[in-house]
C-alpha cells in the first residue's frame, strides 16, 4: 500500500509540482534566463562568424555552398533576430513599469530561445564539408564559320571520336591556318551528339618553354583545369598524388580532352590522364593540335593525324567579306584591289582576318598602300600584321632545333615564291657549308632531304606540285629524279616572314627588286632586276657570301663588278646571256659554288680554273 501511495505521489509531483516549479522559475529566475540568453547569442555569433569565413573562401573558389549549411546559417540569423528583439524588450521594461506578468513572459521566452540556440549549435555538424565543386558547363564555341573545305577533315575527326578503338587524335598545320577553329567545331558537334559526359579544352602554349619549373606548373594547370571541369577537388600538394586521384576519377568518365597548341611532348601519365591505345575500356579521348606532324605521330603516338590546309580562293574571299563587311563587294572601285589583297593572303585565315580588320572602313588610298606593302613583303603599316601574323609564324622558326634547319628555312625564303628546286638548294647549301661532317654528294643529298622533311612536318614548307610544268622548265639531276624530291614550296605569307626575319642582324639576307640600296652590309643577296640593263661598276659588299642574280637575260656585267666581294661563297648566274665571264671572277678565292645553268651563249670559261675551292 505504501508503494502505491509513493508511486502516485511521484506522478503527482511529475505532472503538477514540476510544471508549477518551472513556471515559477520563469518569474523568479527571470534575470538568470535573460543573462544566459545573451551569453548564448554571443557564442552562437562567434560560431557563425567562424563558419562564414569558410563559406566565403569556398565562394571565392567558385564552389557551391551545401544546402544543409545554408539552412543552418538561415536558422542562426532568424534565432539571433528573435533573441535580439526579446533582449530589446527587456531593456525597455527596465526603464518602464515592470510588472510580474512581463517578467514571467520574458523569462519564459528567454529560457525557450536559449534551448533553441543550444540545439542549433549542436546541429553544426557537416561531415561532407560546407561546399562542393559545381562542374562548369562545357564551353560552346560559336565563333567559327563552317566552310566546305573543312568538311572532310571535320568528318574524319568525328569518325575517330566515335570509334572506341581510337584514343589519340592529332590535328596539324601551319600557324594561323585554323586548327583551333576546327577543334572547336568538332567539340560542338560531339556535344550535340552526346558522345562524352564532359569536355575539357585547354591551350598548352607553355610547352614552348624549356625551364623545368614552368613545365611543372603547366602540368599542374592541366590537372587543375580537368579537375575543375569534373567538379573534383584536388587537395593533394604533389603532382604524382594529384595525378593518382585524377586518374581514378577519369576512369569513371567518358571524357574528351583537347590540348591545343602543343609544341613538345606532354607525359599524360604524369598528368594523370589514363591512356592506352590497346585498352578496350571507354575512358578518355585525347585530341592534340600542333604545327609539328612528327610530334603528334612519333612523340605523342597519335593513332590518327589530320592536316588542316589553307582556304581555297572563294572561301578566303567569303571570310574576308565577313570580316571587312559585305560592302566591299558592292564597291566597284574598291573590289579589284580587295580581291588582290585577299590573293596575297594565300588562304591563310589569320592573315585574312587581321588584314580585313585593319582595312575595314578605310579609304581607297589606304587599301592600295596595303596591297603594295603586301606585294613587297613589308606590310609595316597594316595594323596587327606584325604582332598577329608574323609573330605567330615566327614562333615556328624560333622552335627549330638546329642552326642548319634555320639557315635552310631562311635560304628557301630568299628563293622567290613558288616551287624551289632541290638541285638549287643542294648547290647553295653545300656552297655555304650549311651541313656538318659531310663526306660525299650522296650524304649531302640525304641530309638535305632530311632537313626539308623536318621543315615540312613543322608546317614551314609545303610539298612541291610536281604536276605543274612551266615553259622552259629544266629537268632534275640524277640526284632528284623522283617526283617527291624534285622541289618544295613555301607559302607566300611564310616566305614574307622568312624574309622579314632574314633582313635583320645577324643574318642580313636581302631580297631586292630593281633596288640596289642598302646592300653594302649584307651577307646574302637575292636580286630580281628585270628592268635593269647594267650592273654597277663595283658592288662593294665585303661581307657578302651569297649572290643570286635573276636579272635581265642580256644585262651587261662590268669586269670590275666583283672586286669588293672577297668573302663570296655562292654565285648564281643561271640563264644569263653572256659569252665570257667577268674577269674579276678569278679573284673570288672563297667561291665554292658557281651556277651557270642554261647560260647557252657562254663560250669562254677559262677564268674558272683560278677558283680553287669550286
Amino acid at each position: 500500500m505504501t508503494e502505491i501511495v509513493t508511486a502516485v505521489a511521484g506522478k503527482v509531483s511529475e505532472y503538477l509540482v514540476a510544471p508549477i516549479g518551472r513556471q515559477l522559475g520563469y518569474l523568479f529566475c527571470y534575470g538568470t534566463h535573460t543573462h544566459q540568453l545573451r551569453s548564448d547569442v554571443q557564442n552562437l555569433g562567434k560560431v557563425r562568424d567562424d563558419l562564414q569565413i569558410t563559406v566565403d573562401e569556398a565562394l571565392q573558389r567558385g564552389d557551391e555552398i551545401r544546402p544543409i549549411v545554408q539552412d543552418w546559417l538561415n536558422r542562426v540569423d532568424q534565432i539571433t533576430r528573435e533573441a535580439e528583439e526579446l533582449m530589446m524588450k527587456d531593456e525597455n521594461n527596465k526603464i518602464s513599469c515592470f510588472s510580474l506578468k512581463s517578467r514571467y513572459q520574458l523569462g519564459r521566452e528567454a529560457y525557450k530561445k536559449a534551448h533553441v540556440i543550444v540545439g542549433i549549435q549542436e546541429a553544426r555538424d557537416f561531415p561532407d564539408g560546407v561546399s562542393y565543386r559545381l562542374p562548369p558547363r562545357t564551353a560552346t564555341f560559336k565563333e567559327y564559320e563552317p566552310f566546305d573545305s573543312r568538311a572532310s577533315a571535320l568528318n574524319k575527326i568525328m569518325d575517330a571520336l566515335r570509334d572506341d578503338k581510337t584514343k589519340m587524335i592529332g590535328v596539324w598545320g601551319m600557324g594561323g591556318v585554323g586548327k583551333t577553329t576546327l577543334l572547336k567545331q568538332a567539340a560542338d558537334q560531339a556535344k550535340q551528339e552526346n558522345l562524352f559526359t564532359t569536355q575539357v579544352y585547354m591551350q598548352v602554349s607553355w610547352t614552348r618553354e624549356f625551364e623545368a619549373d614552368k613545365i611543372q606548373q603547366g602540368i599542374s594547370d592541366i590537372q587543375q583545369h580537368i579537375a575543375d571541369m569534373l567538379g573534383l577537388e584536388l587537395k593533394e600538394k604533389t603532382i604524382p598524388a594529384r595525378a593518382c586521384k585524377l586518374k581514378q576519377r577519369l576512369k569513371k568518365e567518358k571524357i574528351l580532352i583537347v590540348l591545343d597548341d602543343i609544341w613538345k611532348a606532354v607525359n599524360l601519365e604524369e598528368v594523370g590522364i589514363p591512356y592506352c591505345k590497346d585498352d578496350d575500356q571507354k575512358d578518355c579521348k585525347i585530341v592534340l593540335a600542333s604545327r609539328d606532324k612528327d610530334l603528334l605521330l612519333q612523340d605523342m603516338c597519335a593513332q590518327e593525324c589530320f592536316p588542316v590546309q589553307d582556304l581555297p580562293p572563294e572561301e578566303a574571299w567569303q571570310l574576308f567579306k565577313m570580316t571587312a563587311g559585305d560592302s566591299v563587294e558592292n564597291d566597284h572601285e574598291l573590289l579589284p584591289t580587295a580581291r588582290e589583297v585577299v590573293k596575297e593572303c594565300q588562304g591563310l585565315p589569320v592573315a585574312i582576318v587581321t588584314i580585313a580588320k585593319a582595312l575595314k572602313g578605310r579609304n581607297m588610298a589606304v587599301w592600295k598602300n596595303a596591297l603594295e606593302e603586301l606585294k613587297s613583303s613589308e606590310p609595316t603599316n597594316i595594323r596587327g600584321v606584325e604582332e598577329k601574323v608574323y609573330a605567330c609564324l615566327e614562333l615556328s622558326y624560333n622552335h627549330l632545333k638546329s642552326n642548319a634547319l634555320k639557315s635552310l628555312f631562311l635560304l628557301c625564303g630568299m628563293l622567290s615564291y613558288g616551287d624551289i628546286w632541290m638541285d638549287d638548294l643542294l648547290s647553295y647549301a653545300m656552297g655555304l657549308d650549311l651541313f656538318d661532317y659531310i663526306k660525299s654528294l650522296e650524304e649531302a643529298r640525304n641530309k638535305l632531304i632530311a632537313l626539308l622533311t623536318t621543315l615540312k612536318t613543322s608546317s614551314l614548307l609545303l610539298e612541291g606540285d610536281y604536276r605543274r610544268r612551266y615553259f622552259g622548265e629544266r629537268d632534275s639531276t640524277l640526284l632528284f629524279m623522283d617526283d617527291d624530291n624534285k622541289h618544295v614550296r613555301m607559302h607566300d605569307v611564310v616566305c614574307d616572314v622568312a624574309r622579314n626575319i632574314a633582313s635583320k642582324d645577324p643574318h642580313r639576307f636581302v631580297v631586292r627588286e630593281d633596288d640596289w640600296s642598302k646592300i653594302n652590309e649584307s651577307k646574302y643577296i637575292s636580286l630580281y632586276c628585270n628592268a635593269v640593263h647594267e650592273l654597277p661598276q663595283r658592288l662593294v659588299c665585303p661581307k657578302l657570301q651569297f649572290l643570286l642574280l635573276r636579272v635581265n637575260l642580256f644585262i651587261y656585267i662590268p669586269n670590275t663588278c666583283f672586286e669588293g666581294m672577297n668573302q663570296l661563297e655562292v654565285l648564281d648566274f643561271s640563264r644569263m646571256c653572256f659569252q665570257t665571264l667577268p674577269s674579276t671572277l678569278q679573284f673570288l678565292a672563297n667561291l665554292r659554288t658557281l651556277c651557270l645553268d642554261r647560260c647557252y651563249f657562254l663560250r669562254d670559261i677559262a677564268g674558272i680554273g683560278e677558283l680553287k675551292k669550286l
